[in-house]
């Protein structure tokens, strides 16, 4: 079957209210059937968790049902991973995510809010969440957030959003072939999911129920944008730090470690540095 091209959409006034009713009221409806759909880590996403410190502690901001909070498998208790989500169904799951049903440290809350001490993590992630934002302003923000909750001297961050260029294993085309998409500003779209009756229901007592989830498609080089446009707003330099033969002043920044595509998916990995005083 060729893949179906994604209504588009129109934001209200009030991205607030638009993402309660289309993003966070529907995943608390589909908890159970959504958590059954996403069990396997994505290579890149394990392979940055094992990449991490013995020691570290982490931010999953918007976890879901908490499939990435058991990383590393190989050495789970090398790192700790708090899961933040604002689907109070999705955290229960998550609450005893992985093989053996140990115990998570949930919570719920806002991946714009202002939960955390700035710096208090080693680590971010924050995986298919800030695609459901519904303005630029607001996805800039979030990435804002994630920049000032880890460390300035240390902090890594890891970012995954849905991109408009999709897979050939995709089951949704975003664009019609005849539509162009080179702004590099994405494209809002409705994203159907359909949650099947019960087992045991009768054929004709219950139809289908599909419940349309907002998405923000990110166009190629939007989402460092992104990253961009949240280091201006906290007056942070984005490149690799200076030589040390360079003339050096207290300054913040954050480097650009990757930024590609993956399985219809963009993701940038970043990793923040600090000059402090003391060594000018």
């Amino acid at each position: 079957m060729a893949p179906k091209v994604l209504e588009s959409t129109l934001v209200s006034e009030d991205p607030l209210s638009y993402e309660n009713e289309n993003v966070h009221t529907i995943y608390d409806e589909i908890a159970s059937h959504f958590s059954s759909t996403r069990y396997k880590p994505w290579p890149v996403i394990s392979a940055f968790m094992s990449s991490l410190s013995t020691g570290w502690v982490g931010l999953d901001a918007g976890t879901g049902n908490g499939k990435y909070l058991p990383l590393p498998l190989d050495h789970p208790t090398d790192i700790f991973t708090i899961g933040l989500d604002r689907s109070i169904k999705l955290l229960q799951i998550a609450r005893t995510a992985g093989e053996f049903q140990q115990t998570r440290e949930v919570v719920w809350g806002d991946i714009l809010g202002h939960g955390w001490r700035s710096g208090i993590f080693d680590y971010a992630i924050s995986i298919a969440t800030i695609h459901h934002l519904a303005t630029h302003e607001r996805r800039v923000q979030a990435v804002r957030r994630l920049i000032e909750s880890v460390s300035p001297h240390h902090g890594r961050i890891l970012i995954y959003v849905w991109a408009i260029e999709q897979d050939e294993l995709s089951k949704r085309k975003i664009t019609a072939d005849d539509e162009a998409h080179s702004d590099g500003k994405g494209k809002d779209v409705i994203v159907p999911w359909v949650l099947a009756p019960q087992k045991g229901a009768h054929k004709n007592s219950a139809e289908p129920q599909v419940f349309n989830r907002y998405y923000h498609m990110f166009a190629k080089g939007e989402l460092s944008g992104l990253v961009h446009d949240a280091a201006g707003g906290l007056d942070i330099d984005v490149g690799p730090p200076p030589a040390l033969d360079e003339p050096l002043s207290p300054k913040r920044g954050v480097e650009i470690i990757q930024d590609d595509w993956e399985r219809s998916n963009y993701y940038v990995e970043l990793k923040c540095w600090a000059i402090p005083e003391l060594l000018i």
